[in-house]
C-alpha cells in the first residue's frame, strides 16, 4: 500500500493530497500551504533585512545633514564625513546638552511617540500641527577649533497631506539660513511637492529665522515677495499653488525657532554660553 492510500485509509492530515487534482479540497489544501510558504518566506526576508534597512536610511539622514552643512560630495564616505560633525541632544525646555540618552540609541519619531519622553502640546502651541514632541532633539554642530561655526536643527510640522520633515542649517549668530533641506514629505507633486526643490530652498540661504531678540519672524509670502518689504529678510516666496503646504512650513520654523522649540537653546548660542 502506498503513503497515499495509506494517509487516505488512516484518513491522515495529509489525506487531502492525495486527492485528485480536481478536488475542490485538494486546490483549497494546497492555496493554503503555498500562502503559509509564502508568509514565512516574506517575514524571514523583512526580519533579515531590517538592519540593512535602518542602516540605509541612517546613511541617508546623515547624507542630507551633510549636504545642509556643506560638507557633502559625491563620493565621500559618510560615516567619516560625519563624523567631524558635533552632534548633540538638547534638552529643549532649558535650551542646555543634555547625556540623558546615548546620541546613538535617540531616535527623534520614536521619542515624539513615548511617554517617558514626549510633550503633549496644547492648541495654542502646537503650530506645527504635531500634538506631541520630544523634550530633547538632536543638534549637529559645526566647529571650527573650539569655535561655534554653525549648526544644522531638524525641524518638521503638518503641511496640507503630510507630516515634512526638514533640516535647518543656520550660521553661528543662530539666526541666518546657511541651507535647509526636506529630505521626507508626501505633499502634492508639483504643488506642495515643491517644498523639495532645490532651487526654491536656495531662495532661504541669508534670510532670517528670527530678529535680533529671537522672536520668530520667518514667512512664506503668497504671490511673492515684496523687493520693498520692510520685512524682507525674513521672508521668501510661497510655493504656488499650496498655500496650505506654505503656510505649514511658516508655521513649522515658527514653532521650533520659538519657546516651544530650540528658542531656549538659540538664545544660549547667540549669547555666546551654548557649551
Amino acid at each position: 500500500m502506498s503513503d497515499s492510500d495509506t494517509n487516505n485509509a488512516a484518513g491522515g492530515p495529509f489525506a487531502v493530497f492525495a486527492l485528485p487534482n480536481s478536488d475542490p479540497r485538494k486546490v483549497v489544501a494546497v492555496a493554503v500551504v503555498m500562502c503559509l510558504v509564502c508568509s514565512l518566506i516574506v517575514s524571514a526576508a523583512a526580519v533579515g533585512l531590517r538592519p540593512m534597512q535602518e542602516r540605509n536610511e541612517s546613511l541617508a539622514l546623515k547624507r542630507e545633514i551633510l549636504k545642509v552643512a556643506g560638507l557633502f560630495q559625491a563620493g565621500d564616505d559618510i560615516e567619516a564625513k560625519f563624523a567631524n560633525l558635533d552632534a548633540r541632544l538638547v534638552d529643549l525646555e532649558s535650551g542646555n546638552y543634555t547625556d540623558q540618552i546615548a546620541f546613538g540609541d535617540f531616535d527623534m519619531r520614536k521619542a515624539a511617540n513615548d511617554p517617558e519622553l514626549a510633550l503633549s502640546l496644547t492648541g495654542e502651541q502646537d503650530l506645527a500641527r504635531i500634538r506631541t514632541r520630544s523634550k530633547i532633539m538632536p543638534v549637529y554642530l559645526l566647529r571650527d577649533g573650539d569655535k561655534l561655526d554653525g549648526m544644522i536643527l531638524p525641524i518638521y510640522g503638518y503641511g496640507l497631506w503630510s507630516t515634512m520633515y526638514g533640516l535647518l542649517a543656520l550660521e553661528p549668530d543662530g539666526r541666518t539660513v546657511r541651507d535647509v533641506s526636506f529630505y521626507d514629505q508626501q505633499e502634492t507633486a508639483g504643488l506642495g511637492g515643491e517644498v523639495a526643490n532645490p532651487k526654491w530652498q536656495a531662495t532661504w540661504t541669508g534670510k532670517q529665522v528670527a530678529d535680533e531678540s529671537g522672536k520668530p519672524r520667518f514667512e512664506l509670502v503668497k504671490g511673492g515677495v515684496n523687493p520693498s518689504s520692510a520685512n524682507i529678510e525674513y521672508q521668501v516666496d510661497s510655493l504656488s499653488g499650496a498655500t496650505l503646504t506654505s503656510n505649514g512650513v511658516t508655521n513649522l520654523v515658527r514653532f521650533w525657532m520659538g519657546d516651544m522649540g530650540y528658542g531656549p537653546y538659540l538664545d544660549r548660542v547667540r549669547k555666546g554660553t551654548e557649551d
